[in-house]
């Protein structure tokens, strides 16, 4: 049934609530943005044509409370909602508050989000609908678990039933670790989800994690746009992402994107979602549903031509998926963190005093950074995303390391230099790809001493008021100080520059 949308509200905050916006425009919408005490300035917030406050910085009090944000929606008079990703995306009950609100949920139906999300659930739906899975057991129980250990052998996974981003999972080598990772990972998953359930599949030693996008309408029209390939992964969260996957036959492309296919046929999937899969040889098996807009989308909308979040919009107000674009050349994105590299990915806070952002053919950066911006402790630490598309995947990767060149930001610690040097790497660019990438190829990464010599001087810079940064003298009056160390004022920046 076809219903005209008029004003949508993202309930959801930075990157991709940004990026909501910007297509929502296109579509016609005018639209609400929500925010914290802690994202009053925040881009999101300036972008959008209304903002709504709706707690404290605390994302409990704020962007996961169902009744403020539904709430914020009748209050603005918005007749739809998009939960981005993250936060209350694939949570059924927020989709099902929203439709009790007579709001139109930019997602799949409640029932159907409830279904996938629950891993368990979502594995049955895959077998019966001829999908294979990882060989697993639906319990935690403990004579169970050591039966099943013995007869696949060591190692195995524990994974949490909801949930995602490697929480609530650990890996079991031997039978002495077995209990204490079954207890763990149900605390974990407890604490993290509000459920403690967890199940148990076969380890599998150097898989490959390939995801297909699926779009679904209302009528039950369903089509695939794709894979990406999703293998380069720091404590399982992906970091970067390319499309399509290097290496992959035709036969397993087109065998995979079936399967894909027939597990929203089974589930009776709507708007766009992601259907995962660990692959390894010859063989794939199902792992995941992702019920919502992936954080890796650019990879798809670059390769296809298309924008999925004008896709889900025409979803949501009733409107058939079209036949898919003929796919052309490569893209790959890397994932910029707040975050230290160096020291085991320890999150990073800041505010922003210089940014360049790459630019050319085929170079897209989406980001809610600006100059003066906070990066704060309260949220994710993703603070931009930068693509890039070529003819090929190594003209896409040569854009990459070229656009890493040019990327500046200084204020905040952050992973560039380690994500450019993960691409410009021969493991990389030879395609030598596996979920263990990372600990194979880059444990023991650190910056270059030529790295180290220009963040000093970015630091000396900043001392000297050269990025404008001014202070306040004794007597109160601003002015520009030249006499402290450039460490006694900038606590975490990162500067790159290097070409490759």
């Amino acid at each position: 049934m076809k219903r005209e949308l008029k004003k949508l509200l993202i309930a959801n905050r930075g990157e991709i609530a940004l990026r909501i916006i910007r297509s929502a425009r296109l579509f016609g919408l005018r639209t609400v943005a929500v925010f914290s005490e802690a994202d009053a300035t925040s881009t999101h917030v300036a972008a959008a044509d209304e903002a709504i406050l709706i707690g404290p910085a605390e994302a409990s009090k704020s962007y996961l409370d169902i009744a403020k944000i539904i709430g914020a929606a009748q209050q603005s008079g918005a007749d739809a909602i998009h939960p981005g990703y993250g936060f209350l995306s694939e949570r059924a009950e927020f989709a099902r508050a929203a439709a009790n609100a007579g709001i139109v949920f930019v997602g799949p139906r409640p029932e159907v989000m409830a279904a996938l999300g629950d891993k368990v659930a979502a594995r049955r739906i895959a077998a019966e609908a001829g999908v294979p899975v990882v060989p697993g057991i639906e319990t935690a129980e403990i004579s169970a678990a050591r039966e099943f250990a013995k007869r696949v052998d060591y190692p195995i996974l524990v994974k949490a039933a909801a949930g995602g981003g490697g929480r609530g999972m650990r890996v079991v080598n031997e039978a002495a670790q077995l209990e204490r990772a079954l207890e763990a990972a149900s605390h974990e998953a407890a604490a993290a989800f509000g459920d403690g359930r967890i199940f148990i599949e076969k380890y599998l030693a150097r898989p490959r994690h390939i995801e297909v996008q699926i779009l679904g309408d209302e009528a039950g029209g369903v089509v695939a746009l794709g894979e990406r390939e999703c293998s380069i992964q720091r404590r399982h969260q992906k970091i970067v992402e390319e499309s399509p996957a290097p290496g992959l036959s035709a036969p397993m492309r087109t065998k995979m994107i079936d399967a894909a296919l027939s597990l929203a046929r089974a589930a009776s999937y709507t708007n766009a979602g992601t259907v995962e899969f660990l692959a390894e040889g010859d063989n794939f098996y199902f792992l995941e549903v992702n019920a919502r807009l992936q954080v890796e989308h650019p990879v798809t909308e670059m390769r296809f031509g298309c924008d999925l979040v004008c896709e889900q919009l025409r979803i949501a107000s009733g409107r058939k998926v079209p036949d898919p674009p003929a796919p052309r050349g490569a893209a790959i994105e890397c994932r910029i963190n707040a975050e230290d590299p160096e020291h085991d990915f320890r999150p990073a806070t800041g505010r922003v005093l210089h940014l360049n952002i790459p630019a050319g053919p085929g170079v897209r950066f989406d980001s809610h950074l600006a100059i003066g911006a906070e990066v704060t402790p309260w949220y994710d630490g993703l603070v931009g995303k930068l693509i890039c598309f070529g003819a090929d995947r190594e003209e896409a990767r040569r854009r990459l390391v070229n656009a890493f060149a040019e990327f500046a930001l200084l204020g905040v610690t952050n992973n560039a230099a380690y994500l450019r040097d993960i691409v410009a790497s021969e493991p990389f660019r030879e395609a030598k790809l596996s979920t263990h990438f990372i600990e194979e190829f880059f444990a023991g990464w650190h910056p270059s001493d030529s790295e180290i010599t220009s963040a000093l001087i970015a630091a000396a810079m900043t001392a000297n008021g050269a990025f404008g940064e001014e202070r306040s003298s004794a007597g109160g009056s601003p002015s520009r100080t030249t006499n402290l160390s450039p460490w006694e004022i900038l606590k975490n920046f990162e500067l790159w520059g290097l070409r490759r």
